[in-house]
Formats: C-alpha cells, structure tokens, sequence
C-alpha cells in the first residue's frame, strides 16, 4: 500500500495477501481487540474504495472498528512520520485515539554530535552538491546535473537546491511542481526528520553523514539496549523503517485497554 512497495495493493505477490491471513487469523481465534498499522495513503488508495473493503471486511467479523491518521511527532520523536491505525474490539465500546500533546522534539535531541564512523559519511558528489549550496549567495541554487537527458524533466528544467524554515536542505526538479529528488533531502540538527522508511534513511547536511543505527532506533523510540542480532546496519535501518514508533503505539494500546475494560464493567452493570 506504500510507495515504497509500489502499490499493488492487495494483488502484491508478497505482502498483499496479509490481510486476508489477518481475517483469518480474526476468525479463527477471536481476539478480544486488536491493532493495525499502515501507511496513510491507504486511505487515498482508489478513491477510498481500499480502505472501505478493509474497515466492511472487518466489521463483517463482528467487531467494532476505529481508525485515524497519527503523526509520530507528537508524541514526543523528531519525525514526521503519518501512520493510519486501525483498532478494533469484538463488542460495542466508546474509544478515543490518544492525541499527542509532545511535539517540538529536533534531531539535536537523539543525535549523538561525536559519531565520528566513517562509513555514515555522504558520497563526495553529495557532499559537493551540499558545499554547492552554501557557497552560494543565492536563496535557490541551480546545480549542474550532468547526469541526466537534455529531454527529461531535469534536463530541461533544472535542478535547485533550497534550505527550508524548517533547516531542511531540499533539491528539487525547476519547473513549477518543484517536484522533490527524495535521494537529495537533508536533515540537520535543528530540524525533524521525515519518515524513516524501507529504502532511505536521513542524512544530515550539517553532520555531513547518515543516521546511524542508534539513532534511527531512537527515531522509532526504541531504547538503546534493543539488539538487532545478527543483521547488518543496513538491515537494520530497513527494519526501522518498517516497523512501528514505540510511543504512539504505547499510548494506543494504553487506551485501548482502559476504554475496553470500561465497556466492559458498563455491560456487567446493566446487566
């Protein structure tokens, strides 16, 4: 349902057939409640009609279904991360989603200034382009691109680079969409990071360097001390980037549990 995995939706060979494991699953052991993630365009996948099957598929087992978009930034970690969550209860209850009420966190507060792991450090031609920028009496700098046709939209158009209000470094293509090179998104240390995700992690045009994997675990609100055993950074990242932020899901299930205990002691007391 992502970008990432390009959209097949429930015809993915790989992925798109989870959801029905998951009626299955719904079915066959009939969890008292439940939770999912994905991503928030599943809400805009074939104008709406995605999500309608999902939620019909759903309450067609019986369950009372909630669903919203929440942002892992107000919960306390610097990311904008958008996720749509999906709870459900196998009786009829009042539950409220959590609102976040911690935004305001930065980079500055999970990154670690001393990492010095060669490794992390950007290619030259990024760190080029970076330079590029801020030597540049220019707000928006036309970067030489040679690496493109001179008939496709970069080679027409251009492409510039920008620093945002927010300290983010953007490059995108000149015309007017300023459609954005996600390989060429800067982070810095006063800023928020965008969504960790499978098939990028942040860079930092400040640090000149990647997020090490200890940072993008903090990202995603996992402690120091959880262990990826026997995989790669890389893997890692990949694995970050896929998995869910701890505090928002924390707060979910919190009120899940008291929301669904208070049901409960509501229908022991008209009966």
């Amino acid at each position: 349902f992502s970008f990432a995995g390009k959209k097949n939706r429930f015809s993915d060979s790989k992925n798109g057939h989870l959801f029905f494991e998951i009626l299955r699953v719904l079915k066959a052991r009939r969890p008292k409640m439940f939770l999912l993630e994905n991503v928030k365009g599943i809400k805009s996948l074939e104008n709406g009609e995605t999500i309608k099957n999902i939620i019909q598929s759903l309450q067609s087992l019986n369950y009372s279904i909630y669903d919203t978009v929440l942002n892992s930034y107000d919960f306390g970690v610097p990311q904008k991360r958008e996720r749509w969550f999906c709870a459900g209860f196998d009786r009829d209850i009042h539950f409220e989603f959590p609102r976040g009420n911690q935004a305001g966190s930065k980079l500055r507060d999970i990154v670690d200034i001393n990492e010095k792991d060669a490794k992390l450090r950007l290619p030259d031609r990024e760190l080029t382009l970076i330079a590029d920028h801020f030597n540049s009496n220019e707000k928006r700098v036309k970067h030489a691109w040679p690496y493109s046709r001179p008939d496709s939209k970069i080679g027409k158009h251009g492409v510039y680079s920008y620093l945002k209000p927010d300290n983010t470094l953007r490059f995108h293509v000149g015309d007017f969409a300023k459609s954005q090179i996600q390989d060429f998104y800067y982070v810095s240390l006063d800023s928020v990071a965008p969504a960790i995700i499978v098939t990028r992690a942040p860079k930092m045009w400040d640090l000149k360097r990647w997020l090490s994997l200890l940072e993008c675990k903090r990202l995603q609100g996992f402690p120091d001390n959880f262990k990826f055993n026997g995989v790669t950074d890389g893997v890692g990242k990949k694995q970050l980037g896929n998995a869910v932020t701890v505090q928002v899901v924390e707060a979910i299930m919190k009120n899940m549990l008291i929301d669904y205990e208070k049901g409960v002691r509501s229908l022991l007391a008209f009966n």
